[in-house]
Parts: structure tokens; sequence; C-alpha cells
């Protein structure tokens, strides 16, 4: 089948590379000049571990890449996979890209046409955007997506689950839903073969499913923070904690890991985007949780420097800080709202030289954090370094020997914000360890 994919970030390249691959005859549209170019010449324009692979197994002959949306036209299913960043000064999410690419696909609609949208939007932007193509002769799908980062690839080929959302009138599916739906069907032929499950359900219901997933996993990663607020206060330590109460299945260890807390381009906008729609909607007072949750999370990056400056005797102006992650997860080069740079910047405005490396992220970090330092590899960064903290969880950083960092340090203390290092074995080499909840 010939199908179109709109917007060609994270979300939108992997999808289009991933479809591809599946057989589809497939073509991505971008507005940004630069990734056309890269992805046209077989390059990923961002790291994602097997995009790359995937973009050489495929090729050119079911696979391009375009800015002229006219290259649309003959594509009977349009994927719509832009990003729904916050609205700068609000919480609510900025929809303007969703508008950009409908608007740039609506003259190449033909009758029969399926749109099917994998952008996550505040429920309510599904019902009004399928109105809006009714002249088209084109039916919309809303499809959320559930990539992770780093397991993109993987996510998309064999998700943990599919979601349609359909159109419907008094709770059934319209004859032009089933008709899309058996489109879609086949352009998930082979993922659908392999048992992966489907739910079909409503716009407003798929809508929902993304937020209300994101905001499940987000509490869940706030709440054992909070629990590492008390194990702090009372000695306890809250990796045991989180073992323990893991091992009841209707809790899931999972998700259960604290330290600096979650950040990238989904989790934090998108609680407060459904948070913004709830008071749009009456019903602020159900979500009103999440302001909690939102708060907890930027709480512990305050928290590590104040860490840094426990084990600094009181004060870390003056003091050398190595910075191990820029990321905001590991196997990942996207550096939005990280708290790994969040904290690196707050130490620097309070006087620290702060150094950062990541294997991945330093030429975004770059970008966007010019007055910090940036260095190529762990060792570098903790030349002289009076502490250092691990911020972001990267294999490499997790398996760093103790004896040979500790050669280069002024002084052997180490910050685990990921709560991921053996404190005994650090100990016993003569560092200072601290982690986030951990005696």
């Amino acid at each position: 089948m010939r199908i179109s994919v709109i917007g060609c970030g994270y979300l939108g390249a992997v999808h289009a590379a991933s479809m591809a691959s599946l057989g589809h005859e497939v073509v991505g549209l971008d507005v940004d000049e630069a990734k056309i170019d890269a992805l046209r010449a077989g390059r990923a324009p961002f790291y994602e571990p097997g995009l790359p692979e995937l973009l050489a197994a495929v090729g050119t002959d079911r696979l391009t890449w375009t800015t002229d949306p006219a290259h649309t036209a003959g594509a009977r299913v349009h994927f719509v996979c832009v990003g729904t960043p916050q609205m700068r000064g609000e919480f609510r999410a900025d929809l303007q890209y969703v508008e950009a690419a409908l608007a740039a696909i609506r003259p190449y609609l033909a009758p029969g046409d399926v749109v099917v949208g994998k952008s996550t939007v505040p429920v309510g932007t599904a019902e009004r955007i399928a109105a809006e193509l009714e002249p088209t002769g084109a039916t919309l799908i809303w499809n959320p997506e559930f990539l992770r980062e780093g397991f993109a690839v993987d996510d998309t080929l064999h998700p943990d689950r599919i979601v349609y959302g359909l159109p419907t009138v008094d709770g059934v599916t319209t004859p032009a839903g089933e008709a899309a739906r058996a489109l879609l069907d086949a352009v998930y032929a082979t993922p659908l073969a392999e048992g992966i499950p489907l739910v079909v359900t409503d716009y407003a219901t798929a809508q929902l499913v993304k937020v209300a997933a994101n905001s499940f996993l987000a509490t869940k990663i706030s709440f054992v923070n909070a629990m590492a607020e008390l194990c702090e206060a009372t000695g306890a330590d809250v990796t045991a904690l989180a073992d323990a109460i893991g091992h009841d299945v209707r809790i899931g260890r999972k998700f259960l890991n604290a330290g600096l807390g979650f950040g990238g381009g989904c989790l934090p906008k998108d609680i407060r985007a459904f948070m913004a729609r709830a008071g749009e909607l009456g019903v602020s007072d159900a979500l009103r949780f999440l302001q909690e949750v939102d708060a907890v999370n930027m709480r512990r990056r305050v928290r590590m420097v104040d860490l840094a400056r426990e084990v600094c005797d009181g004060s870390i102006v003056g003091r050398r800080v190595a910075v191990l992650g820029a990321a905001f997860k590991p196997n990942s080069d996207d550096i939005r709202d990280s708290p790994a740079l969040s904290v690196a910047a707050q130490m620097q405005l309070q006087g620290a030289h702060v150094t950062v490396t990541d294997p991945q992220a330093i030429t975004n970090a770059r970008t966007k954090w010019s007055d910090l330092r940036f260095a190529d590899t762990p060792e570098a960064a903790a030349r002289d370094a009076d502490v250092v903290l691990l911020a972001t969880e990267w294999t490499q950083y997790r398996d760093l020997d103790p004896h040979a960092l500790g050669q280069v340090v002024a002084h052997r203390r180490m910050l685990d914000g990921r709560n991921v290092l053996d404190p005994a074995v650090w100990r016993a080499a003569g560092w200072t360890y601290r982690g986030m909840g951990r005696p």
C-alpha cells in the first residue's frame, strides 16, 4: 500500500522506515530540509538504536523523503506524526504543527483515504479534525503511539498493543469507519498476525489512552521519589523498599526507580496538557494529583543540587563538578527537559564550574546550553573534579571502574542520581557515595 508519514522526527522517521520494512511504499514529509536531506542520504537525523540499520535495509526503493506535500497524493493512508509541545507560558499543548500538517495534505486527499492521527493531542481534538476532513471524503482514525526512545524501532514493529479510535454514532462504528479500519488493518497486517492485542474504541477513548498511560507512569515514578524523600528523613533505603513492594504483582517493579525523575518530550508536557484539558472540561479536580506528581519530579532536581552542596562541605561555589549524562535517558540524544542538564545549569548558576559529558547528546546540549563546558569522555569530564554526578544511566557510566576514575578526580565524591551504582563497591574504592533516598 502507498502511505505517507507527515512529520519525520523521532516518531515519524521511525514509523516511515518501519512501514517500508513491512513492504509498503512510503513517502515521508517534513518541512525541515536538513532533516530530509539526512534521511535521503540514509542518515538518521537523531540517535535512535536500530534506525540507521533499518534505513540501510529498506533503501530507497520503497521509502522516499520530501518537503513537497504534493508527493503525498495517491497515498491511501496518511499518518500524522508531528510534535505537540507545551504551549509557551502555559500548560496547554501547542497544536500548530498538527494544524499545519493537516493543511499541507488536505488538497491531496481523496475520498476513501484514511488520515491516521498518531500525535498526542488533548481529548476532543480528533472529533474536530474529523469534522474538518469531511469535505475531502477522507476518514480519520486515532491511533496513538506508545514508543520508548531508545526502543522505538522494536516498539513500532512489535508493539505491546495497537489502539484504533474510530468514528461512531450512538456507540456504533460508522460504515466509513469500518472501511477505514480495513485499510489500517492492512497496513498493520504483520504485527496483527503476530497476535498483538488490538483495542478498537471511539475517538475520545483513543485520545485518552496515551495521556492516561503517561500520567500513570509519571505518577509511579513520582511516587517512588516521594518515598525517597521519606527514606532520606528516616534512614531507610528506597531501593530495597522498591524491590520489596515491586514483588507485588499489582504494583510491579518497573518504573519504581528513585532518582532525578523523568524528563524528555513526552511525560512532562503530556501530564501538564492533561491537567489543562481537564480544567477546560470542568473536571480539574480529577487530575489535581498530577500537580503533586509534577512538583515531586521537579523537587528531585533541587535535591541533587542540595546533595552536591552537602558533600562539598556546604558550598559548591568554585567547586569543579562533573556531570555524567546530558540526554534525558540513556540510548537517546534527546535533551528536552533533561533532568541532567537542568541540574548542571542550576549548579553553574550557583557558582560551580560544571563539565558535562554524554555519549550521544553533547552536540544537542551545546546548542542549548552554551554556558556549560563539555567533555567527550567521563574521565575528561571528571579530571580534577570535586564531585561527580551520575545523571543519565548510560551503561558505560554504570560500568565505570571506581579505582580508575578515582585517579583523575580531586576528591572522590560520587552522587548517584539514578541509584544504579553499587554503594559498597564505590565506598570500598575510597569514594564518598550518596544516592537519592539511600542511607
